[in-house]
């Protein structure tokens, strides 16, 4: 399991969970902006993603809906707000509804995720900041952190396969 560390901080309002893979820092960085890699990464195995939209630029947008077991359909939509490649993005996230509107009552995270080389390894550090501590908590209870946890699990297989030309 490429996790090596998670850490809630009710009082910062923040959720850091931290993995490592034996890969370059640039080889990391392409499962981000590749929409096809991010596919297959985004999501925990049982919740697969699919990007319909994904505009890898500052200011660009991502729209993508993950299906559950029997078919259902998350919505979700994230603006990214900076991009320092290979090694930094940061990107508003939120739940959408079936026309891609933000669902408002379910708040917006803010997402910084870092790729460091760390002895011949990429750390990644990804760090998502809440509006409050009932939404801290809420996307909690909603499986967050073990749904994380699992997708980010499936990046060494990615990460694996060739890196497309």
């Amino acid at each position: 399991m490429p996790v090596i560390s998670s850490e809630k901080d009710v009082e910062a309002l923040r959720f850091t969970i931290v993995a490592e893979f034996d890969a370059s820092v640039e080889r990391v960085w392409q499962i981000w902006e590749d929409p096809r890699q991010l596919e297959r990464w985004w999501g925990p195995p049982t919740w697969p993603a699919t990007f319909e939209k994904h505009e890898f630029e500052p200011g660009g947008k991502a729209n993508y809906y993950m299906t559950g077991p029997e078919g259902e359909k998350a919505r979700g939509w994230w603006k990214f707000t900076a991009i320092e490649a290979p090694n930094r993005l940061e990107f508003d996230d939120g739940f959408a509804d079936e026309n891609w509107a933000p669902v408002e009552d379910m708040g917006i995270t803010h997402a910084a995720v870092t790729l460091e080389n760390i002895d011949g390894k990429t750390r990644m550090t990804t760090v998502s900041g809440f509006e409050s501590a009932e939404q801290l908590q809420k996307m909690l209870a909603m499986g967050m952190e073990e749904g994380m946890k699992e997708a980010m699990g499936q990046i060494d297989a990615v990460i694996a396969a060739p890196a497309p030309a």
